[in-house]
């Protein structure tokens, strides 16, 4: 019994990470509406305006994505970058309009590995990825190469203490303390606002960075 809940608990830590196939299309809803309150707080957060260019990396379920280009409006564009090939073409096939305007462009790769140029965004979100980086100041180095001096990087995570009780977090996650994420950006070359964020049932944190 044991190894089966092993197992199961596994897969499900593995699905988080990078949702794929039939379960995959599960774990989006369940990206999407667990991290309603997280994601809204990162978009909030960045202060982007219409006209600007953002990024969400690692955008799962992609509500992040919608939230976006809502704020960028009609002559801003939205890049969506995400490790999930399966949640990649869910995302072309629900978006084929935005798509086909140049509002959002879509791409694979990783937070240590971006397909973006140098200094190209005004802001990027990325929210409940970290944990799966093994690399954590390879990947804060990246989000302040594509986010342009004095915009925003905002990196959304649940709180370590309580995402250490849930019983699939032992199965592949990093749950790194809070400082160590600010460290991280810190050493990018950001300068770093820590937000407390209220959240059921795991309260977040957001970090929001702003490149020098």
């Amino acid at each position: 019994m044991n190894s089966v809940r092993a197992r199961l608990l596994s897969t499900l830590a593995g699905q988080l990470g990078n949702p794929h196939g039939v379960l995959g299309k599960g774990v989006a809803f369940l990206l999407n509406r667990g991290n309603k309150v997280a994601i809204a707080g990162a978009v909030s957060a960045t202060g982007v305006a219409p006209g600007a260019t953002a990024a969400d990396i690692g955008f799962g379920g992609g509500a992040g994505l919608s939230l976006l280009l809502d704020r960028v409006g009609a002559d801003g564009v939205v890049h969506g970058v995400e490790i999930s090939a399966d949640m990649l073409a869910r995302a072309r096939s629900g978006r084929a309009s935005d798509l086909g305007a140049g509002r959002l462009r879509l791409a694979e790769g990783s937070l240590t590995a971006l397909p973006l140029a140098d200094d190209s965004l005004d802001a990027a979100i990325t929210v409940n990825t970290v944990y799966f980086v093994p690399d954590l100041t390879a990947a804060c180095a990246e989000l302040a190469r594509v986010v342009r001096p004095g915009g925003r990087v905002v990196v959304g995570i649940g709180d370590p203490d309580a995402m250490a009780k849930l019983p699939f977090t032992s199965y592949g996650f990093t749950l790194r303390p809070v400082p160590e994420v600010i460290a991280a950006l810190e050493q990018a070359g950001c300068d770093v606002e820590h937000r407390p964020l209220a959240n059921r049932p795991i309260p977040h944190h957001l970090l929001v960075a702003t490149p020098r």
